[in-house]
């Protein structure tokens, strides 16, 4: 009796070869994907490095933008129990290439959603300053997250850095999406600047040329 049952609890722990080999399955899809998305992205970042990629110039309405990508987001963002809001929005347009900025932002944003704590929401605001008398757009999203220790901060845009003791890699990034962000604003006369906010997280500042 006491075989038998040693038996049935060795047979009952024994995993399926189906199972086993759906989870392989998966597991090499989603290596195959990570590549993909890897690929795609060193593709983008040569481009940029080149500048080759921001040649077609139109006037980009920021506030439809980043209302838009604010939108897609917050969609995304609820089924891991977070956020997105956009807490201001003023008229402000820019002279560039539209996808190429609509990448550059949703990368941060996307970045900021990864970290941010769950049950937050990443705060994007869109407004403007002068700077030498020339109107500036000015993107901020923060998150609520850890935020990154001080002597950190210049690095992030560098591609392939990560700060890990900070930001977590089991979040599953590879290093290159705030890196085509400031190549993409940069090609567009901008800057792009991150600081740790003084309650907590990680404010990234996107500065872009701009008429209100």
């Amino acid at each position: 009796m006491h075989i038998l049952d040693c038996r049935q609890r060795t047979r009952h722990r024994t995993t399926h070869p189906s199972t086993s080999r759906a989870r392989t399955r998966d597991r090499i899809e989603r290596e195959a994907e990570r590549l993909n998305e890897l690929i795609g992205q060193l593709l983008t970042l040569a481009r940029l490095e080149s500048g080759a990629e921001a040649t077609e110039k139109e006037l980009v309405n920021l506030a439809s933008l980043v209302d838009e990508i604010a939108a897609d987001a917050d969609f995304e963002a609820r089924s891991r129990h977070r956020a997105v809001r956009l807490v201001t929005s003023e008229e402000y347009t820019t002279t560039g290439n539209a996808e190429l900025l609509r990448r550059a932002i949703e990368n941060v944003v996307r970045n900021a959603v990864r970290y941010t704590a769950e049950g937050t929401a990443v705060e994007i605001a869109l407004g403007g300053q002068r700077t030498g008398g020339d109107p500036q757009a000015v993107i901020s999203i923060r998150d609520h997250g850890a935020g990154v220790p001080e002597a950190a901060l210049a690095d992030l845009f560098r591609p392939f850095y990560r700060v890990a003791d900070a930001r977590d890699r089991q979040t599953g990034g590879i290093g290159l999406g705030l890196a085509i962000t400031e190549r993409a604003v940069r090609l567009h006369g901008g800057t792009v600047t991150a600081a740790n906010a003084p309650d907590g997280g990680l404010i990234i500042e996107i500065h872009l040329p701009a008429r209100t």
